[in-house]
């Protein structure tokens, strides 16, 4: 059993014993004065014992992990012993209202002594203690069945209070009395029982646990996310399952879709609790305004390939796309050119319109290529920054890392800043002419990657 299991098994175990003890004692007495709302009382809290053992059988089976035949695991017994509870209760007040028909038709005076009055005051506390206590606990473990008991054993504090004013009433010669506060507390447990199945049944015909609109709400502010078209919620409010069916562009990739998922359960989760899983499930849209580079990385990502510098243009013969294309380093050159293609006709078919597509063909770097630092790798890197910093000297350039790669050649990164203001485009073109001059003027450097960032983000780094 988990820890939160045994926890609950304690406190079941603490209120049983209990609920038997003040079962027995109205019994006994309730029998020996021949004072009947005693007996029913007593029998009214025997029923109370029952539930508690229902409650521990619950709890054994909703603490036994998933396994082939319950998929979802099975807490769900927990919530039908809740069902059964509030029935139980349903039973109690009929048994109540047949009880309080007979005492007003039979006109019954009962004997009340010193004796039933010190039983069920001390009844009456004990049964106030345990319902503090399970509220208390049910409350901080999270537990539908110890709650609804609490709601159970609040009930029997109503009653041993009747039971207690009936027995005033009787001592003073009012003997309907005792069946007129009967039908009050009947009224009581049966609120209680329909809070109990209310609530147990919404969790078992897997009503709503959450608001949808909440849920679509946090899950739409994540990036990537077009629209949420359906947001759907159940279980126990402390093992909540939610369904998220969430609008994406249609040629996002798998690596960006499991991206996008992660993120939005990372954000479901800081904004509620009880959540144990959340499924995302995305419906590709189709966007008026195509994203090249992203189609393209979809399509490529279908064979296994890798593109980057994605560059669309429009022209008289229509648009046309160039791009660099990675492919496994073990293909020869036929090879190579057959795959990439494949992956042509490919992107044809997912952008109508395309008049031309230019591929620049590469190998692919594997993530194990980078080889140790030598001295010449710092020549070539001092003289890459010595080029960066010619054409453009009123830059800041910095952080320069330079490895080798598995073909001979080397890979260079470097960080330039530059005005806050300026627009996009000419930072990448500031870029673009310090990548080609270099790899222009240094052969031996395969790949350049420059980083630009806003000054003020470089004084705060």
């Amino acid at each position: 059993m988990t820890g939160r299991a045994q926890e609950i098994r304690k406190v079941l175990m603490i209120v049983l014993a209990a609920n038997l003890i003040v079962a027995l004692a109205k019994l006994a007495i309730g029998i020996l004065t021949g004072v009947l709302a005693m007996v029913a009382d007593g029998i009214h809290s025997l029923l109370d014992s029952v539930a508690n053992i229902i409650g521990l059988v619950g709890n054994m089976l909703a603490a036994r992990p998933a396994d082939e035949n319950h998929p979802y695991g099975h807490r769900r017994y927990e919530t039908l012993a809740s069902l059964i509870v509030g029935g139980m209760l349903l039973v109690t007040a009929w048994e109540l209202v047949k009880d309080a028909v007979a005492h007003l038709f039979e006109n019954a005076n009962p004997h009340v002594g010193l004796v039933n009055f010190a039983v069920m005051i001390g009844t009456l506390a004990v049964n106030f203690a345990v319902t503090l206590y399970e509220r208390h606990e049910g409350k901080r473990l999270g537990s539908e069945f110890v709650s609804a008991d609490a709601e159970h054993t609040g009930s029997d504090v109503a009653v041993s209070l009747s039971v207690l004013a009936s027995l005033v009433l009787v001592s003073l010669g009012i003997g309907w009395a005792d069946a007129a506060v009967t039908l009050v507390v009947v009224a009581i447990i049966g609120l209680a029982a329909w809070r109990i199945l209310s609530r147990s049944a919404n969790i078992l015909v897997d009503g709503a646990a959450l608001d949808p609109a909440e849920i679509a709400r946090a899950a739409a502010y994540v990036p990537g996310v077009r629209q949420v078209r359906q947001a759907r919620s159940r279980g126990p409010g402390d093992e909540i399952t939610i369904d998220l069916d969430l609008e994406i562009d249609a040629p996002t990739t798998a690596a960006h879709s499991e991206a996008i998922a992660k993120e939005v359960r990372a954000r479901l989760r800081q904004r509620f609790s009880g959540l144990t899983d959340i499924q995302v499930h995305f419906v590709p849209a189709r966007q008026s305004q195509i994203d090249y580079a992203l189609a393209a990385r979809a399509e490529a990502d279908a064979l296994g390939l890798g593109v980057h510098e994605v560059i669309a243009t429009h022209n008289q013969n229509g648009l046309t796309l160039e791009m660099h294309i990675e492919v496994p380093r073990d293909q020869s050159i036929g090879e190579a050119h057959e795959h990439v293609t494949e992956f042509e006709e490919r992107l044809r078919k997912a952008i109508p319109g395309i008049g031309r597509i230019v591929t620049h063909i590469e190998p692919a770097h594997p993530p194990d290529d980078i080889g140790q630092d030598d001295g010449r790798a710092r020549s070539l890197a001092a003289h890459a920054l010595h080029i960066a910093r010619n054409l453009y000297p009123k830059n800041h350039w910095h952080d320069l890392d330079i490895r080798a790669e598995s073909d001979g050649g080397y890979a260079i990164s470097l960080h330039c800043t530059v005005p806050g203001d300026m627009s996009l485009e000419d930072a990448h073109r500031l870029a673009e002419q310090v990548e080609t001059e270099v790899r222009a003027d240094v052969p031996a450097i395969h790949r350049v990657t420059i980083h630009t960032e806003p000054s003020e983000a470089a004084r705060r780094g």
